[in-house]
């Protein structure tokens, strides 16, 4: 359970964390400062192998449709994949991938609409580019650099995600006894300093809570993981770069109330001095965080 002692005992053990600066991000030519104001990126997915229904879409009119509600809902980015990371999804090839994600990004684009594509495929990613993604949400440590010329070369922002194996699919036993974060922060030093030697100067950290869980198979269990990673992000701030976290559905704990799930783990994201919000739920955590400005 959260408690005032334990957060201020932990505010304090790191308070050198707490307060190191990171770097604004600039997404499609706009600076944001997102410590006074974090991004909120909706997802879309454009495989119906996704778990989350509500996300899916069934064709590029019904994406873009989906993406011009999530920005009108307060979505300051769209996340748009065309194949699950879900262990048992289908492999979708790369040109199905580009046919099912460019008309999408492309009508975005042009309305203004700033978008992310989640792929890791670098001929998938550099059409997406091409096609005005602003941002790459790159899902895999395989041939990562190809992935971040082509990002450079259009000045676009990468999401590194934490992967312990090859991509997001690869999952193994994790070390459950172990304080996550100091792996995490020498994980992601490492991956700064090669998407930096290719070029790339916009960087986002995603530590990755909807991957590589093999044995947390427990609901509450992986709750309360996900959960203190949420609540002490803040302790990777020394890296320099926002801090991007998925937030968790809960569906066994939340039930039918499910769709509050990510409303009540955004609160908890702020805590940690999350940054970019990943959410199905654009709305309700839209409403959580001008609650935040408002009773602040």
């Amino acid at each position: 359970m959260l408690a005032l002692a334990g957060l201020a005992a932990l505010a304090e053990e790191y308070r050198d964390e707490l307060a190191h600066p990171i770097a604004p991000l600039r997404i499609g030519g706009v600076r944001r400062d997102l410590d006074a104001e974090p991004l909120i990126m909706g997802v879309i997915n454009l495989s119906r192998d996704s778990t989350y229904r509500d996300s899916v879409a069934v064709s590029p009119a019904s994406a873009v449709r989906r993406a011009r509600i999530l920005h009108a809902q307060g979505a300051g980015l769209v996340d748009i994949g065309a194949e699950s990371t879900t262990l048992r999804a289908a492999r979708i090839g790369e040109q199905e991938q580009i046919r099912a994600l460019v008309p999408v990004i492309e009508e975005l684009s042009a309305r203004g609409i700033a978008t992310s594509v989640e792929a890791y495929s670098s001929a998938v990613v550099r059409a997406c580019l091409a096609a005005g993604a602003d941002v790459v949400n790159l899902t895999a440590a395989e041939r990562a650099e190809d992935v971040y010329e082509a990002a450079a070369e259009h000045g676009a922002v990468v999401i590194l995600c934490y992967l312990p194996g090859a991509t997001a699919r690869d999952v193994g036993d994790y070390a459950l006894d172990r304080d996550p974060l100091p792996v995490l922060r020498d994980y992601f030093a490492t991956q700064i300093e090669g998407a930096r030697a290719c070029g790339v100067s916009e960087i986002v950290i995603d530590p990755g809570l909807g991957f590589y869980y093999a044995n947390l198979t427990d609901p509450a269990r992986r709750a309360r993981h996900q959960s203190q990673v949420l609540l002490q992000s803040f302790r990777l701030r020394p890296l320099g770069v926002p801090v991007c976290q998925a937030l968790p559905h809960a569906f066994d704990i939340f039930e039918e109330e499910f769709r509050t799930a990510e409303a009540y783990f955004a609160v908890i994201a702020r805590l940690g001095r999350v940054n970019v919000l990943r959410t199905h739920e654009v709305a309700r955590v839209a409403a959580t965080l001008r609650a935040e400005v408002a009773l602040g």
